[in-house]
């Protein structure tokens, strides 16, 4: 969206606002996303199902600040930041490779430390693509409501016009203004377009029918599902997350946290 100078302290609070959307939220899951497309490829699996989750994470809450959606105790919740999307009168269609890819990054997204089991199966480099690719393209102003001028109506019914035809357009051809990821793939010799367009069916210079895809399994458990006994003794020394959980199954009443 272009520039415009402040007419007031709330338009421009407004335009920050904005801005706020787009520099800490939305440019920087798009690093996020290609740090996981670089993990998954090189099968780091914690760091592409957390860094998968960072810029997921980040896409919906850039959603939801455009929106002006309330939500400042989300925290890690993907669930709870996809439901307040949802709810949004965008139309948003999301397929069901996308929801299923959710429900995994939901499920699993946040294995930092091996502190949970997690498993990774399937062609989970393309499914992390189409998911990034159809939640992104509503990261932007997409309420007439909130244009500040005639001039950003047009931009914003623009956008919205752009957003519909997507649904039928190759993948490759649909761009945000501004966007991180289309300045990477505008220079040939940035050092992040490798990793961005490698075998990537939506984010690219041309149309991808067939793109090579890896079949991925793999699974770990932690040091406590299998000797749940220590964990009086590891809690003197390290923050125990879901401990509430892990104490349970030391009591033998309920199955492993998940």
């Amino acid at each position: 969206m272009s520039f415009h100078p402040y007419s007031s302290e709330q338009e421009k609070l407004q335009r920050f606002l904005n801005s706020f959307a787009t520099r800490s939220f939305r440019h920087i899951a798009d690093g996020d996303y290609i740090a996981a497309r670089l993990a998954c490829r090189h099968e780091l699996y914690p760091q592409f199902l957390w860094s998968s989750q960072q810029a997921i994470e980040k896409y919906l809450k850039a959603i939801l600040l455009y929106n002006r959606v309330a939500a400042p105790k989300l925290g890690h919740r993907i669930d709870k930041a996809l439901a307040l999307f949802l709810a949004l009168p965008l139309g948003a269609r999301l397929s069901e490779r996308t929801t299923g890819f959710l429900e995994l990054i939901e499920d699993h997204g946040q294995v930092r430390y091996l502190d949970l089991p997690y498993t990774v199966s399937g062609h989970v480099l393309p499914e992390l693509d189409l998911t990034v690719w159809e939640l992104r393209r509503y990261c932007q102003v997409l309420d007439p409501e909130r244009a500040l001028s005639l001039e950003e109506k047009r931009e914003v019914e623009e956008a919205r016009q752009r957003v519909e035809a997507s649904h039928e357009a190759p993948r490759h051809r649909f761009r945000l203004a501004g966007g991180m990821l289309e300045k990477v793939l505008d220079d040939p010799k940035h050092p992040s377009r490798a990793p961005l367009v490698w075998n990537n069916p939506c984010f690219g210079g041309r149309v991808r029918n067939v793109v090579k895809s890896k079949y991925h399994f793999h699974m770990q458990n932690p040091d406590l599902s299998i000797y749940p006994d220590m964990l009086d003794e590891l809690g003197k020394y390290v923050h125990i997350s879901h401990e509430k959980e892990w104490r349970t199954l030391l009591e033998g009443k309920v199955r492993q946290p998940a």
